[in-house]
């Protein structure tokens, strides 16, 4: 296109008649919420909820006031700003890309603890959500827990009054709160990881205990922080996410964002100041989402680790090539509906069969561009999280685990650093050394893929587990990938 829109406020009306926008007023919106990490994701799944909200005409009090805490946040800051706080978000649907414009979003906050917790101290602010990755709890490795004893935790327990940390944060706006007789807001986390709720209330109360008791009793009494399952695959925007913006639509956007036609969120209803009414525009909210976390990481997560290591040692690089190869979906399939699927408690009115087909269609989506070296990465990780308890739970029933084993089969055989034509594979690891050193004895010692403690535990030590993997990796070895995927698929 000869002419770019750029995207602002006065813009809009000049948009192409293609790009939707803010169906209704957003100089009638008001702050409710204020979302730290403001990422792709928040901006493909929150925010989008919040304007199909506000296009229905209600809850035009809770929109969105954006934050960082970390010095980088300012760019974001400075891009947004400059579009009125507008991102065009386009939805890669193989049958017609759509692109939309979010306004669901009216301000965000000037870098740094002061401002940060001078706009969560606002009575008008009731949900304080986070989008800050699993890195950014500090959960402590060893016990699950939250690390007191990090850097950054412990400069906000000696110094309360000027926090590095989100959390620190938190706490001193709760703290700030409390004193003036106002409520607490929920604290909502929306990031991808199970028990978030959970995990963002060991945060704050564990730094609040550390600073002051009274003030923790008050937050655990008074506060709230609801579970939360969120979906919707969110690539990194580059070059080629920009190209598509402006060559589809038109449009000039600093930050825009692309993201698959689906999203979930399911949520408990548990808000200790009010909520906007999200169930009107697709939010489930129920009473305990861990069944709906259990579905989403076994069937989904689960599958993605399932189809990563065989596409990879079979040469295939995007996430739609490996789902148009017969082995690899084949693979997948029978995983699935054989040991996968039987693990996941039934949920009321979730029909599983038709999930895992929607979740098929989804890796099969090439306009999303997802790859296989993305799903690949930190298997030390995926593996404990999305494999494992569904090893140790078909165990624990007497049941067959011959297509699991043979995934950590295929996994051990990746992490020994050699497709099957024989290319280096670069292995993008925590612990890549030590994984590569353990896969490569296993070649001759399977047992010694599974002593690896850290990852395995107990489970590496289960002869019927040594057993199943050792027969699958000794196939992986002398029949190769493609035989002995075409092996397994074909069992009655």
């Amino acid at each position: 296109m000869d002419e770019l829109t750029r995207v602002s406020r006065e813009t809009l009306d000049d948009m192409p008649a293609s790009v939707a926008r803010p169906a209704y007023d957003r100089a009638a919106l008001s702050p409710g919420i204020v979302h730290v990490g403001l990422g792709n994701f928040h901006r493909a799944h929150q925010a989008i909820y919040l304007d199909d909200l506000f296009a229905t005409g209600r809850d035009h009090d809770w929109a969105l006031v954006g934050a960082g805490v970390r010095e980088a946040d300012r760019a974001v800051r400075d891009d947004l700003k400059a579009q009125d706080w507008l991102t065009t978000v386009v939805e890669l649907n193989p049958g017609g890309l759509t692109a939309r414009v979010c306004g669901a979003m009216i301000d965000y906050v000037e870098p740094g603890a002061a401002p940060l917790i001078d706009a969560m101290s606002d009575p008008a602010i009731r949900i304080v959500s986070l989008t800050v990755t699993e890195g950014g709890y500090f959960i402590d490795p060893a016990t699950g827990g939250f690390a007191l004893d990090h850097p950054d935790v412990a400069a906000d327990i000696a110094a309360p009054d000027a926090p590095r940390t989100v959390f620190g944060i938190i706490v001193a706006a709760l703290a700030r709160r409390r004193a003036a007789g106002a409520r607490p807001f929920t604290v909502m986390s929306c990031d991808n990881l199970p028990e978030n709720g959970h995990v963002a209330a060991n945060a704050v109360l564990g730094l609040a205990r550390a600073v002051d008791a009274d003030l923790a009793a008050w937050i655990e009494a008074e506060g709230a922080f609801p579970n939360g399952m969120v979906d919707c695959i969110t690539p990194a925007t580059g070059l080629r996410e920009r190209a598509l913006v402006e060559e589809k639509f038109g449009i000039r956007d600093r930050r825009p964002v692309v993201c698959e036609p689906f999203r979930q969120w399911v949520l408990e209803d548990r808000f200790c100041n009010g909520r906007p009414a999200l169930e009107t525009v697709g939010v489930e909210f129920v009473e305990d989402v861990a069944p709906y976390e259990l579905m989403k990481l076994r069937i989904l997560n689960g599958g993605h680790a399932a189809i990563a290591y065989p596409a990879a040692l079979l040469g295939i690089d995007m996430v739609h090539d490996a789902m148009a190869d017969p082995l690899v979906s084949g693979f997948l399939t029978r995983l699935e509906r054989t040991e996968i699927v039987p693990t996941v408690p039934p949920i009321p009115g979730v029909d599983f069969d038709a999930y895992l087909a929607s979740v098929q269609e989804r890796f099969s989506n090439a306009a999303v561009g997802d790859t296989i070296p993305r799903l690949c990465f930190d298997g030390s990780n995926r593996q404990p999280k999305f494999i494992l308890p569904v090893i140790a739970d078909r165990l624990a029933a007497g049941q067959s685990i011959d297509g699991l084993a043979l995934e950590v089969a295929l996994w051990c055989r990746y992490c020994a650093g050699t497709d099957e034509a024989g290319r280096t594979i670069v292995l993008e690891d925590p612990i890549a050394d030590t994984l590569g050193d353990h896969a490569r004895r296993a070649k001759d010692d399977p047992a010694a893929f599974l002593s690896l403690d850290a990852v395995f535990g107990p489970l590496g030590r289960d002869g019927t587990f040594r057993a199943a993997f050792a027969d699958a990796l000794g196939a992986l070895w002398r029949d190769g990938v493609a035989r002995t995927l075409r092996d397994y698929i074909s069992r009655s």
